[in-house]
This record gives C-alpha cells, sequence and structure tokens, in this order.
C-alpha cells in the first residue's frame, strides 16, 4: 500500500465518524434516540475497524515489517 492511499483511508475513516455523528443527529430530530443510534452505529463501527486497520499497518511499516510504498 502506498502513503497516498493510506491518507486516502485515514480520511475516509474520519469522514465515517463524522457522517455517523450527522446521521445521529438528523435522525434525532425525527425519530427517537434509539433509531437514531441504530442507524448510525454502522457508520462508526465501520470507522472504528478502519482505523484500526490503519493503526497496525503504521506500526507495521513503524517496525520495517511491512513497509509502506
Amino acid at each position: 500500500m502506498d502513503r497516498a492511499r493510506f491518507v486516502q483511508l485515514a480520511l475516509l475513516a474520519f469522514g465515517l465518524v463524522f457522517a455517523s455523528f450527522v446521521v445521529r443527529g438528523t435522525t434525532r430530530l425525527l425519530a427517537p434516540y434509539e433509531l437514531a443510534v441504530v442507524l448510525s452505529a454502522p457508520l462508526l463501527f465501520t470507522a472504528a475497524a478502519l482505523l484500526a486497520a490503519l493503526v497496525v499497518l503504521a506500526f507495521l511499516d513503524l517496525v520495517g515489517l511491512r513497509p509502506l510504498e
């Protein structure tokens, strides 16, 4: 994986976090809180998984096992 792709994925993860909060906030205006959480949770969990994978890749690059190109 090259560094540009790594940065794109990091920006995507932060965009998903932002989208999760927007979905939760706008849904909360029209529906109960529980429904808003249910609708925003997949976005937040996807972002968390992506960020966790990126942390692992960054660590592997740091120790030299899988360098970013």
